[in-house]
């Protein structure tokens, strides 16, 4: 049997492409033609639309934003029902011309129920296959919005829309992408971020496509939109995202968003798009709990270990710790363990806890603001058992000069303060002396293991206010 997705010549023949050609070269110019048009190869015409080719990815974008509309036209010039062109990266033509096509021409492909056509202008899939419901990591803070993630890829509609709103770093997005990876095999999903929505519909406004732009952000069957409370402000913007919202629902398609907050404490947003919100099921993701926290360290852990072929080695103590003190988001938390690996591979060490606390510092709460030059004098004074006067002094005794350079130098690395503001703060020295006194900590910590402990300590400290420690 023929398979009714194959292409022969006569299909692929009934433009004139010659004659485009010419009038190309003969609207855009000899330079223009021979540098850029000339490597457009014509691959087919189906139903409504051509499809085109060339050798590479920058070229396709150079000739998509420069050139396609007037292109456009002059192929309606030969045969009016042509409404769209399409540009493919050529690799091998025959099987590249099949594959579009089939793409597009078989219901139930999984290509073509993404609903972004391939190396379409509008493409754009965020749906990422790594974040799956498998890997979702499950606490008391996301359970309610996992389950009815999930139940939404078994009953479509049965909660319409579905809005799920948290704080950044909470897992939102990986929910809209479990959805998505499930769901994008049986169903047209489209998965955008409003700011991308947004800038499509600009572009589109701008290249007076807007049919083009309403036909295909209305034609899925599922529709995930991410950071809805970008749209804010954006009267227009909001007007085309109500009628395609409306679009959707008329015609029974799905539609899951994601916050940064509740739909009534969205601000500049219309309140007919709020209430509409509002009539479907509203989840929050909460703070992750330390149950939770503890949970996705452990796993991370493991997946850094595999990774790094058993190389990395994080103790269970280091761990309870990040679990612990990274509260905010589950970003948050897996970047301090990003961070500490990193800490373990450039010094080929595993952290102590100190080490730790120094590199996680403003993850830990412990704002800058409550460092001050004042209380690092005070500590590194106690530490070497001085007074704050002699070391402020300008005398030069060796058991006064290596405190005094010891608080320079942590004063210089745990705040802000410019070399010449710390001068001033050790009675008026001058910015040179600072840098000296920098440098001189620097170069001994490389071969004295005592300084660089008391170091950790006196860091360890000024950072958590323990005196335990010293």
């Amino acid at each position: 049997m023929k398979n009714k997705n194959s292409l022969n010549k006569n299909e692929i023949s009934k433009i004139d492409w010659e004659k485009i050609q010419l009038e190309m070269k003969n609207k855009f110019g000899n330079d223009i033609f021979e540098s850029w048009l000339k490597k457009i190869n014509f691959s087919g015409e189906f139903n409504n639309y051509i499809l085109l080719t060339v050798s590479t990815r920058f070229l396709r974008d150079w000739i998509t934003s420069r050139y396609l509309d007037q292109i456009l036209q002059i192929v309606r010039s030969q045969k009016g029902e042509i409404n769209r062109i399409e540009i493919s990266i050529k690799e091998n033509e025959k099987e590249n011309l099949n594959q579009n096509f089939e793409s597009i021409g078989k219901k139930d492909s999984s290509s073509n129920n993404i609903s972004f056509i391939k190396d379409f202008i509008f493409q754009y899939n965020r749906i990422d296959p790594n974040k799956n419901f498998d890997n979702f990591i499950l606490g008391s803070s996301n359970k309610l919005a996992f389950e009815a993630s999930k139940k939404v890829t078994e009953n479509t509609s049965y909660y319409n829309p579905l809005y799920i709103y948290g704080g950044v770093g909470m897992g939102k997005t990986h929910l809209l992408n479990s959805i998505g990876l499930t769901l994008k095999d049986t169903n047209k999903v489209m998965f955008i971020s409003a700011e991308r929505f947004m800038y499509q519909f600009v572009k589109s406004i701008k290249s007076n496509e807007m049919v083009k732009f309403k036909e295909y952000f209305r034609n899925s069957d599922v529709f995930l939109i991410d950071d809805i409370q970008f749209m804010n402000g954006k009267e227009a913007l909001q007007e085309e995202f109500f009628h395609t919202f409306n679009a959707l629902l008329e015609k029974g398609s799905q539609i899951i968003i994601s916050a940064d907050r509740p739909p009534n404490k969205l601000s500049k947003i219309q309140e007919r798009i709020k209430s509409r919100f509002s009539g479907g099921l509203v989840i929050d993701i909460q703070q992750p709990d330390y149950d939770l926290r503890y949970k996705i360290i452990k796993v991370k852990t493991e997946e850094l270990k595999k990774y790094y072929s058993g190389q990395i080695n994080i103790s269970d103590e280091i761990q309870k710790f990040i679990s612990t003190e990274v509260k905010n988001s589950i970003r948050e938390l897996v970047g301090a363990l990003n961070r500490i690996v990193s800490f373990s591979r450039i010094y080929n060490k595993t952290p102590n806890l100190s080490e730790v606390k120094i590199v996680l510092k403003d993850l830990l709460n412990m704002s800058e603001n409550k460092v001050t030059i004042e209380m690092i004098q005070s500590l590194v004074c106690k530490f070497f058992k001085i007074s704050k006067n002699e070391m402020l002094s300008s005398r030069r005794s060796r058991y006064l000069v290596r405190p005094r350079q010891t608080a320079i130098y942590l004063t210089k690395i745990l705040t802000s303060k410019s070399l010449p503001e710390i001068g001033r703060e050790f009675s008026n020295r001058d910015h040179t002396t600072v840098i000296h006194s920098i440098k001189t900590i620097e170069n001994l910590k490389k071969n004295d293991q005592e300084l660089c402990a008391n170091i950790d300590s006196l860091k360890n400290q000024i950072l958590y206010n323990n005196s335990n420690e010293i």
